[in-house]
């Protein structure tokens, strides 16, 4: 069944940042990979979809800061 014209879609779930290079750095305590801490990994499939929006604007800050360096 499809949706009715002009209903509200409902909101999908942000994919995980995951590539598949799981190094946790020491000094940065975040993933070599993805650029996730700890807790963020840990806790990505239950966390809501604004979280995990906030998740990715916050590894998008950490990309920014990692390539200026």
């Amino acid at each position: 069944m499809t949706a009715a014209a002009g209903a509200p879609r409902a909101a999908s779930s942000p994919v995980s940042p995951c590539i598949g290079i799981c190094l946790m750095d020491p000094a940065t305590r975040t993933c070599r990979g993805c650029l996730r801490t700890i807790e963020e990994i840990a806790g990505w499939y239950d966390a809501s979809i604004p979280e995990k929006q906030a998740i990715l604007t916050r590894l998008a800050a950490r990309r920014r800061e990692a390539d200026r360096r």
